[in-house]
């Protein structure tokens, strides 16, 4: 099978922990075992990460330049998926033994620039804080900011994905039997101007979302959207939280999830269900277990689809 598996934030930088690259490697160590086991199982893959944390400190340490130097998110983005992409495809290599080509692609992402997301940020970036401190940060910087749990952090914009340009690039790695890193951080965010050419644009992609269409328009036969919580719960956090093992994405949609973490997961599987295809959300370390349908939560086109 061709599966395209997306990895949560969690699994790059866990909360709390510094964001130093030593941290970051012994993490995506940790990752490329998990993701190896796909390969050597015999399926072809597809990867895809987030970059929130790592997108808001580039963002910090771009501050302490004049406002008319600081590098836009487009770009910083370009930097985080370059960064990440390199730790992935190194530490997969590593996993692999190197029987196996890796291959880390710079992905442009289509948005459309009047969508209304440009002017309602929900993507976290950066650091938490408390709210104190949070909202100290926005009044000096001119951030959104928005409560992530017991913590703050800072929103940017996170427009839908509409189209991947880069798309035939990936298709020709994929041909050569190469494992393809790409779309990290939801994807360099691009305007198409009216000449055809594209532009970059101060926003964050959603992960989640850039890798349901990607793995939609690639005819990926699964997705995998792996964070650190083993399965979707109907009132997770609560004392009356039940595991869920299946869903069609009619159920999916029918859930109330939090908009900052498991529900772009449920709305992305269950976009690419609706596709014909099978979704999985759970552990990174369940990733060929959730494949073989025995961990996580499936999203399928129709009730108790194999």
């Amino acid at each position: 099978m061709l599966v395209v598996a997306a990895i949560g934030g969690n699994a790059l930088l866990q909360r709390g922990q510094p964001l130093t690259a030593a941290a970051q490697r012994a993490n995506v160590a940790v990752a490329a075992k998990a993701l190896a086991e796909i390969v050597r199982a015999g399926h072809q893959l597809i990867v895809t990460h987030g970059n929130g944390p790592q997108v808001g400190l580039l963002a910090l340490q771009a501050a302490a330049y004049k406002p008319d130097e600081a590098y836009p998110l487009d770009v910083l983005g370009a930097e985080t998926e370059g960064m990440i992409g390199y730790l992935i495809e190194q530490e997969l290599e590593n996993a692999l033994g190197h029987d196996h080509a890796v291959a880390t692609l710079l992905t442009q992402v289509i948005v459309d620039g009047t969508d209304p997301a440009f002017h309602r940020p929900t993507k976290f970036v950066g650091p938490t804080y408390s709210k104190q401190e949070a909202e100290a940060r926005a009044k000096a910087a001119g951030w959104t900011i928005a409560q992530d749990g017991q913590y703050w952090r800072r929103v940017v914009p996170s427009p839908k994905p509409i189209e991947i340009p880069d798309m035939r690039v990936v298709r020709m790695l994929l041909d050569q039997g190469v494992i393809v890193i790409c779309a990290g951080g939801g994807g360099i965010p691009v305007l198409r101007r009216p000449d055809d050419s594209l532009v970059g644009v101060e926003a964050v992609i959603d992960k989640d979302a850039a890798s349901g269409l990607l793995a939609g328009d690639i005819g990926a036969d699964a997705l995998l959207l792996l964070t650190d919580v083993d399965a979707v719960y109907d009132g997770f956090g609560t004392d009356a939280a039940t595991r869920i093992w299946s869903l069609t994405p009619d159920q999916g949609r029918a859930l109330d999830m939090p908009k900052g973490s498991m529900g772009p997961k449920l709305n992305a599987a269950c976009d690419f269900a609706d596709r014909g295809g099978i979704a999985g959300i759970g552990r990174l370390a369940d990733a060929l277990s959730i494949l073989n349908r025995t961990a996580g939560t499936l999203v399928t086109p129709v009730a108790g689809a194999k």
